[in-house]
């Protein structure tokens, strides 16, 4: 796998394809020019003109989609006909079923859910998980902050609205009471305090993946919340459903993104407990860091910027490399820790 085609250049496609393009052969593709220089040739063009979409994916070995939720299935399946492998960001449900439908007789592999939640989360629960003799309760958690937080909502929309406000619409999978179950996001608020800072932690949509097939019948409990600084969730369910902005996602996106554009100083979150036995022993472990922003090659990026790229670019190496199959679907809970943290993108986690 030499040849990578990066659709959508955004700030986290440009960085996706600048971390990429130091180990393979990118290009860019977007329907404008992005706003700053990149290290990769970029091509301008509508992806989701079918025949573009074709002209572009010839002769390339991969694509990675950094594009929204809703425009990744057509992708998906051009690669899968013409046996290029494909990874994406997406947290929708929708979209992964369908892909992992396509997967049981691609030539290639297709691996959603790239990120960080659903994506490096998994990951990181699933290491602390095989420590047990048996388990009882997985909790993720997962938040995307600005450092220095401003009115009632205290957020800021550092990465895709379409993709906040679809997470927080869409019903979540979880397992409750060892019964795998489909529940309301922006409910089971919770009160989490992080290094003396007080945060509020509910249910989104996406966050696990497909943690919930796998350790179904294996444990209690398990689910994904999102943290936020206190009173978010309150806020966004009057928007949503006291407003009834819901059935209006433009809309609320647009509004959205004009209140609360993004920050430069932001923080990333990323917070994993179980527990369960050791032999006869009931123990807890725990996973916790805090990402700030860094600069690479000379340019700053965001906290939320580039644990997503890095995270994405993390599972092409491995797949390029061998570590990870080379057909098929990829689910985030199979990939090691440690094999994610030896690669030249993982190592930016440690």
């Amino acid at each position: 796998m030499q040849k990578i085609l990066v659709i959508g250049l955004g700030k986290v496609g440009s960085l996706v394809g600048t971390l990429l393009s130091k180990k393979f052969n990118v290009t860019g593709v977007d329907k404008t020019q992005p706003a700053v220089a990149l290290p990769f040739p970029v091509l301008a063009g509508d992806i989701t003109n079918p025949d573009f979409l074709d002209q572009m994916l010839s002769g390339f070995d991969a694509v990675v989609s950094c594009m929204p939720y809703n425009l990744n299935l057509p992708i998906a399946r051009k690669a899968c006909q013409n046996g290029i492998h494909y990874f994406d960001l997406t947290e929708d449900v929708a979209t992964t079923a369908a892909i992992r439908e396509m997967a049981k007789e691609s030539r290639s592999v297709l691996a959603p859910q790239c990120g960080l939640a659903p994506g490096f989360i998994g990951i990181v629960g699933m290491d602390l998980a095989k420590r047990f003799t048996k388990l009882r309760d997985i909790e993720l958690r997962v938040g995307a902050l600005p450092r220095y937080p401003n009115g009632l909502m205290g957020y800021s929309f550092t990465w895709s609205p379409a993709g906040v406000v679809n997470e927080y619409i869409n019903d979540a999978e979880v397992i409750h009471n060892g019964v795998r179950k489909m529940v309301p996001s922006l409910e089971g608020v919770e009160m989490i305090n992080i290094e003396g800072q007080e945060f509020e932690a509910f249910i989104t949509s996406g966050g696990l993946g497909t943690m919930c097939e796998t350790l179904e019948g294996k444990l209690d409990t398990l689910n994904y919340k999102t943290i936020r600084y206190p009173g978010h969730c309150s806020l966004m369910r009057f928007m949503l459903y006291e407003l009834c902005l819901k059935d209006k996602r433009e809309l609320i996106e647009q509004i959205l993104t004009e209140a609360k554009p993004p920050v430069q100083q932001d923080v990333v979150y990323v917070y994993a407990v179980v527990e369960g036995w050791k032999e006869n022993r009931l123990e807890r472990e725990e996973f916790y860091k805090a990402y700030h922003p860094i600069d690479i090659d000379g340019q700053h990026w965001r906290a939320i910027s580039w644990t997503t790229a890095a995270s994405i670019a993390s599972v092409v190496e491995m797949v390029a490399d061998g570590v990870l199959p080379d057909k098929g679907f990829i689910r985030q809970e199979d990939i090691l820790l440690a094999d994610f943290l030896k690669t030249q993108n993982g190592a930016f986690f440690n």
